[in-house]
């Protein structure tokens, strides 16, 4: 059985007005596009329609990603 993708949980059409509208001439997702888009990207979308701890959640997965792996985190000084 073939594993879903992010990309399979996004809707066929993508509509003004119903998926995103532009405001001060950015785009700006809706709850229903997140919604139907089935996940939580972790970028603080200002309609997302999933809970605080999912969001932080993916947050934290998304930074630690970016991190540079030779560097040191703060939390980890004074502990070694």
């Amino acid at each position: 059985m073939k594993s879903k993708t992010p990309e399979d949980n996004s809707p066929k059409e993508f509509l003004e007005g119903v998926h995103y509208y532009f405001e001060n001439g950015l785009m700006v997702l809706t709850a229903r596009f997140l919604s139907e888009r089935g996940y939580c990207c972790g970028n603080i979308c200002r309609h997302c329609p999933y809970p605080k701890e999912i969001q932080d959640q993916r947050r934290k997965s998304s930074i630690s990603l970016l991190k540079d792996p030779g560097s040191e985190d703060s939390s980890d000084i004074g502990s070694k």
